[in-house]
């Protein structure tokens, strides 16, 4: 891994503009601060007024052979016309090194966030996502992890404990809950190896542009994984709801890629580990000032509390009989 600053704390304009303007880009505006907490995202407008998006990463995280590899996927997905953001290349490179910040530079894409109670944007997004898993199974990551529950489970409990951000007085039902669930998951979530495919891996709807057509962006969490992790997110509401959004999203997905509904069952396992993935991404980022600030109820008890009452509630999900396709699978 490149050696790399620990924070972002000199990361000045400056330093962004010398560094953009390195790839031999002219900045003719101020930046524009995006809404990203993992990394620093700015928009920007360059000498002829065209938009662009940098995007410095957050140091340590990931290797450059990783981002190398987030890069050529997207890339890949570019260059058979689908519809997704792809970083710019200039002499061959994507991937920048400046004073030891690694970033990239994107075009600027307009559009909106997709409405999940848009059926037809749905079916667009089914058939984008169809395109992208078919060209994606057809070789693996070499450098990106896979979805597991050591990283998403595990890991953020042993980050929780250490830093003690759970109330004394709520450690117990806490952890006892955290521990009933980490159980169910492990019983349930056991994807076959065939299975794993490259993934864009926090395919919400946020990420997901849409205008006249349906744009994919933000690669940054892409690995291996079963394909209904980038197809869980979009469902939203009762039970029948999402059935309906998944049966939208379907018909557009087999156009072009064949779905194993023995993935369904993955659903509320990938749900649970999210939710505690989450809890341990808030406490493994919270010496940023960006997190303290934007995140600050996450010391608060009453948090806590409802994390207790929503852990036992997935615990009730998983026990449920899975989303089915067919009745009585």
């Amino acid at each position: 891994m490149t050696d790399l600053p620990v924070d972002y704390s000199l990361l000045s304009p400056d330093l962004m503009l010398d560094a953009i303007e390195s790839t031999g880009i002219r900045v003719d505006s101020g930046l524009l601060e995006l809404n990203s907490y993992e990394n620093r995202v700015f928009q920007f407008l360059d000498e002829d007024r065209k938009r662009f998006v940098v995007k410095f990463y957050r140091p340590v995280r990931w290797s450059d052979e990783q981002i190398q590899e987030e890069h050529d996927f997207s890339l890949q997905l570019k260059s058979a016309d689908i519809d997704v953001v792809a970083p710019l290349q200039f002499d061959g490179c994507s991937l920048f090194i400046y004073h030891g910040y690694r970033f990239a530079i994107f075009p600027s894409t307009g559009g909106r966030p997709i409405e999940v109670d848009n059926l037809d944007a749905l079916e667009s997004v089914g058939r984008n996502l169809g395109r992208v898993h078919q060209l994606a199974n057809k070789q693996p990551f070499l450098h990106r992890p896979t979805l597991s529950i050591a990283e998403f489970v595990q890991t953020p409990k042993l980050i929780l404990q250490q830093n003690n951000f759970v109330p004394k007085q709520l450690e117990t039902s806490f952890f006892d809950v955290y521990d009933a669930l980490e159980k169910e998951i492990t019983l349930q979530y056991k994807p076959d190896s065939h299975q794993l495919i490259r993934l864009h891996g926090d395919l919400h709807a946020g990420n997901i542009l849409w205008r006249d057509k349906v744009t994919i962006l933000d690669f940054d969490d892409c690995r291996q994984g079963p394909a209904i992790q980038d197809i869980w997110m979009m469902l939203h509401g009762d039970r029948h709801e999402q059935l309906l959004q998944l049966e939208v999203m379907l018909e557009g997905y087999e156009e072009f890629c064949s779905f194993d509904p023995k993935q369904l069952k993955l659903i509320e396992p990938l749900r649970a580990m999210r939710m505690m993935n989450y809890m341990g991404w808030i406490a493994k980022r919270w010496d940023d000032p960006a997190f303290s600030r934007h995140f600050s109820w996450f010391t608060d008890e009453l948090y806590w509390k409802q994390q207790v009452i929503f852990l036992h509630e997935q615990i009730d999900n998983m026990q449920k009989s899975p989303l089915s396709l067919i009745p009585n699978y």
